[in-house]
């Protein structure tokens, strides 16, 4: 994901979060009803949908494959730091 530019690897990146002002209405209101609220955060989110566009990369240093080493890869899911991955 660090070596990507945009206009050439990728055209736009968008991830959809709420604003604030909706979680403060949503933490005011829990907070008047008496709702216990519960957080999570899903780390790994993005990682586990199916890319919607084509992604190669090159093979990882050490892992260079001694029969094909030009051969680069087609990305099936996201990896970590990959501007397509919100979108997925």
């Amino acid at each position: 994901g660090y070596s990507q530019q945009e206009g050439i690897d990728y055209d736009e990146t968008f991830a959809s979060v709420a604003r604030i002002k909706a979680i403060r209405l949503f933490l005011a209101y829990a907070a008047h009803k008496d709702f216990t609220v519960y957080q999570m955060d899903g780390k790994t989110a993005f990682l586990n949908e199916i890319l919607k566009e084509e992604v190669y990369v090159g093979q990882p240093l050490g892992f260079v494959s001694k029969q094909y080493p030009d051969h680069v890869y087609a990305l099936d899911k996201a990896l970590y730091g990959l501007k397509q991955a919100p979108r997925a």
